[in-house]
């Protein structure tokens, strides 16, 4: 669904307030919500659906996925999220999953950013390049 450029503009400002210390405060975004749901301005539901979408990328970009074909043990686990924090910054919610299709190597998905340092992937790269 299409929403206007100033309830788009409104949401965007108003994240911006729910964000302390850059990152999001979620006590202020229930505040924000509750707010815009009381005093319905022009636009509120436009307002509150791009709040949310806003609110649901900023809570997808926390989330990690690594990857690995043998499971890793815990040095292994704290270098690489000690790493990712220095990256993407702290409050990352790291999953770990094993897939033996993998051969070797990891691939970790930060939100949208996919690190693909896998066998199975440098082989799949091969092999198009073919």
């Amino acid at each position: 669904m299409k929403i206007s450029k100033t309830a788009a503009a409104a949401a965007r400002r108003l994240f911006g307030y729910c964000q302390s210390g850059g990152r999001l405060d979620q006590d202020k975004l229930r505040t924000v919500f509750s707010r815009i749901s009381e005093e319905k301005p022009r636009d509120y539901r436009d307002i509150l659906m791009a709040l949310q979408r806003l609110a649901r990328l900023d809570l997808e970009r926390r989330k990690v996925t690594v990857e690995s074909a043998v499971e890793l043990d815990e040095p292994a686990r704290q270098r690489l999220v000690a790493d990712l924090e220095k990256k993407y910054g702290s409050d990352l919610e790291v999953e770990y999953l094993v897939k033996p299709a993998l051969l070797g190597g990891l691939t970790i998905r930060v939100g949208y950013d996919v690190f693909d340092g896998s066998v199975q992937g440098r082989l799949d790269r091969l092999a198009k390049a073919f």
